[in-house]
């Protein structure tokens, strides 16, 4: 039996490293995309093959339209995609939303917005079973910023990420008859890259459990709502936040 075919957009660093290499122990074959850091990406494809699976890395930038459409066909070269998470995402440097320059919007907006709309046409273009594919299941990654308005850091990217789970449940819901399970993850403050120094300790005391999360708990939660245990989960937007 073939394996299931996953790609991860963002998959070289932080969450989408974690799921790439949880995947690859589970019976996926991954294709890694990321942006700029080709050592990390060959690094979780290489993690990936350990674990048994098959992998590519693939460069390609997820807020480009033709970017996008490249690194699917890219994908493809494993075999038909099955499985997607959209993982690539930006803050920019954090302020007040009168604080902040336009071009920093208009990139967290093309990556975390425009950029996950056009991920998700590409992959209904191939899935959906109204257009001659044989369905799959995609998780997009949002943020619990949607939920608490990033105020004073990121609003423009609180918005971005509302707009993904709006996304998630527009689209679910137009695919749900085609083959097609769509879902999200909010996570809520994890222990990766995207944090500004000092941004951890800081909110540190803030939070329900007194800890923040790790990657690899988010990648579990993502994990689920790939596989056929979520079978009649769609539309859904899972909170990992420790209870924020």
């Amino acid at each position: 039996m073939p394996r299931p075919v996953l790609l991860v957009a963002g998959g070289s660093r932080g969450i989408g490293a974690a799921t790439a290499r949880l995947a690859g122990g589970r019976g996926y074959d991954v294709a890694v995309n990321y942006k700029g850091n080709v050592e990390a990406a060959a690094k979780v494809a290489a993690a990936v093959k350990a674990a048994g699976g098959n992998a590519i890395a693939i460069q390609g930038d997820m807020g480009d339209e033709n970017e996008i459409e490249r690194v699917f066909k890219e994908a493809e070269k494993l075999g038909a995609l099955t499985h997607l998470v959209h993982s690539a995402g930006i803050t920019g440097k954090s302020s007040r939303l009168d604080g902040v320059d336009a071009a920093t919007v208009r990139d967290v907006l093309d990556v975390n917005t425009y950029g996950a709309l056009l991920f998700l046409r590409a992959a209904i273009r191939r899935m959906s079973t109204k257009n001659g594919g044989k369905g799959g299941s995609i998780v997009m990654i949002s943020s619990m910023a949607a939920e608490i308005g990033g105020a004073t850091e990121y609003t423009w990217y609180a918005a971005a990420k509302g707009a993904v789970n709006t996304m998630t449940l527009g689209v679910a819901r137009e695919v749900a008859r085609e083959g097609i399970r769509l879902n999200a993850v909010s996570p809520g403050a994890i222990d990766t890259e995207i944090h500004e120094p000092g941004r951890i300790a800081r909110i540190l005391p803030n939070l329900p459990m007194g800890r923040v999360g790790t990657a690899e708990e988010v990648a579990e939660a993502i994990l689920f709502l790939l596989s056929d245990a979520a079978s009649y989960v769609s539309g859904a937007v899972l909170n990992v936040s420790g209870g924020r």
